[in-house]
């Protein structure tokens, strides 16, 4: 099945807070602990209100991707080439959902002539990124930058 990428939009809202609340709960263990106080902490702002919020950004794109007509990821990227939310389902966890968001996040930066994508990479993730040519800054392991 062909992964599609697309620019988010308002009706996206309940599928893709849902992809975010169920990708952090479920996969970042590494980084919450299963601590209960450390989830809400992480979910606070994954709301309706926040979607909202983020596809109305003029200085920012979110994009999801499909597969079989679903939302299976939700992406972001801002106009200075931050990646701010990278997230797939656990259900589609490794499908190559991530990797196409990356690569599209990285694209809608290099559209804005970014010349390095920045992000703070949850412990679970890291090594993801790191295959992907991302590298941590000195003194902050999870602060990985690429060159585009």
């Amino acid at each position: 099945m062909t992964i599609s990428i697309r620019v988010g939009k308002k009706t996206d809202a309940e599928a893709a807070i849902a992809i975010l609340r169920q990708s952090i709960t479920q996969l970042c263990s590494a980084d919450h602990h299963d601590d209960d106080a450390e989830i809400a902490i992480w979910l606070s702002n994954k709301t309706a209100g926040s979607w909202a919020a983020w596809i109305n950004r003029d200085d920012a794109t979110v994009l999801v991707a499909e597969l079989a007509g679903n939302i299976v990821g939700v992406g972001m990227v801002d106009a200075q080439g931050e990646i701010l939310l990278n997230y797939a389902h656990p259900d589609a966890r490794f499908k190559g959902i991530s990797k196409a968001i990356l690569l599209a996040l990285e694209a809608q930066a290099r559209a804005r002539g970014i010349k390095m994508c920045v992000l703070e990479s949850t412990q679970t993730a890291k090594t993801f990124y790191e295959a992907r040519g991302y590298q941590a800054a000195a003194g902050s392991p999870l602060h990985l930058s690429k060159r585009l």
